[in-house]
């Protein structure tokens, strides 16, 4: 086999909908072009061991179809080479051992890390390109781009949450659904405001300071209690995950004990979320003596690997399909985009956060008029509640408390509420 013939392709981090789907279009694309295809399995784990057995030659016929299955054909991991250059100069040598001097990483910010980093340290000895992928929707892309594989994880996402409102309200209780967003609140957000869910709590609403475990837990009350107010004993909250994992180290101390994975994040299938909101909600509402049947419920692993829909599909074949061929003139050093129906290259030098010194982190835009507007829709204590003065004794009344004792208590849930959205006339 000709040297410098080959392409590798691996897969890093968590699954996404739509893995396959790159991988074949790169598959396909490549052998067109007369470049044979490597997977790689398992990402880096093995590679970056100086183990070159865990490879599969990848051919038309064994990929031709797989755009429309969830999954990753040749596995995935979260393996980090970056945290020794032994495991980093290992990963260049088992690829020329198998004749790829191309490389095509797919993954989300961990992964576009360790891409860069196998990128420097190859010195020209290895192409590399990076295809964005999280249903997290949290890498350095322009704000109408999604990385592939969140919208089928919200349009799965909101199917389950429908169906967690229609039982919340026939069994009168309350959900508190744990969404996938270790960094990000773009898929519990999508989720709770597509799905109108009662409301949604996302980090980047509490401003980057250390969020205390007392506000999300009284947030969360006061939803119980303005719903209860109006009659209703039902409800369903949406929390990005990352909300109770920025949480205050002293509020929850079981955290600090918790395992990382191999890039330091921690391991959330150790941790129960759900049920530390369970109980200390249920708590706050007993002191108030307001009773309230409360369950959570984790989603997370029902989307990552759900089959596309057909915009994932579409937007992966591109992907695939422009990261070969991008590799196959010539490219080098870049994260595959589409933008407005254009292929447009990133540059890794891009990607970085000159402070962390990471991959750049997209936020939620909580001063756009789409997050105004899911604010508005949600049922939470707001600003005007207390400046309607009846509304407010209802409340009050609700948890047993006089209106300056429920002011007091509560009242500081609404300093950091943005202002009110207004419209620009023409």
């Amino acid at each position: 086999m000709a040297e410098g013939k080959r392409l590798g392709i691996l897969v890093g981090g968590g699954p996404a909908p739509g893995i396959n789907s790159v991988i074949a279009a790169a598959t396909i694309r490549s052998i067109l072009e007369g470049v044979e295809v490597i997977g790689i399995r398992d990402g880096f784990e093995w590679i970056m061991q100086g183990n070159i057995d865990n490879v599969v030659p990848l051919t038309i016929d064994m990929v031709s179809r797989l755009h429309f299955r969830g999954g990753s054909t040749i596995g995935i991991a979260r393996a980090n080479p970056t945290k020794d250059v032994k495991h980093l100069e290992n990963c260049i040598s088992s690829l020329q051992r198998l004749g790829i001097d191309r490389l095509i990483t797919i993954g989300g910010d961990d992964t576009a890390f360790s891409a860069m980093k196998i990128s420097d340290q190859s010195a020209g000895r290895l192409r590399v390109v990076h295809v964005p992928k999280t249903i997290d929707n949290d890498l350095d892309l322009p704000p109408a781009i999604d990385t592939f594989g969140f919208q089928t994880a919200r349009h799965i996402g909101v199917e389950l949450v429908k169906n967690l409102m229609v039982d919340a309200y026939a069994t009168s209780r309350w959900y508190i659904v744990i969404s996938m967003g270790r960094k990000a609140g773009h898929l519990a957000l999508g989720i709770g405001k597509a799905a109108g869910a009662t409301l949604t709590l996302i980090l980047e609403e509490f401003g980057g300071q250390r969020i205390r475990l007392k506000t999300i837990v009284d947030t969360l009350a006061c939803a119980v209690i303005k719903r209860l107010s109006e009659g209703r004993r039902d409800g369903v909250a949406v929390v990005a995950e990352g909300v109770v994992l920025d949480i205050d180290p002293e509020d929850l101390k079981e955290l600090q004990s918790v395992g990382r994975d191999e890039h330091g994040n921690v391991r959330i299938a150790d941790i129960d979320i759900g049920e530390i909101l369970k109980h200390a909600v249920t708590e706050r509402l007993k002191q108030l003596g307001v009773k309230a049947t409360i369950t959570p419920k984790n989603i997370g692993y029902e989307l990552r690997c759900a089959d596309p829909i057909p915009y994932d599909m579409e937007y992966t074949r591109d992907l695939g399909y422009c990261a070969a061929k991008y590799l196959i003139e010539g490219g080098d050093k870049v994260m595959v985009s589409m933008q407005g129906g254009q292929f447009v290259p990133v540059p890794f030098s891009q990607l970085l956060d000159p402070k962390s010194g990471r991959a750049k982190i997209r936020l939620v835009d909580i001063h756009s008029a789409r997050y105004a507007i899911a604010r508005r829709y949600m049922i939470r204590l707001r600003r005007d509640d207390f400046e309607a003065l009846d509304e407010l004794a209802r409340f009050a009344k609700t948890a047993g408390l006089s209106v300056e004792e429920f002011s007091k208590q509560f009242g500081y849930l609404v300093d950091s509420e943005p202002p009110p959205l207004v419209l620009p006339l023409v």
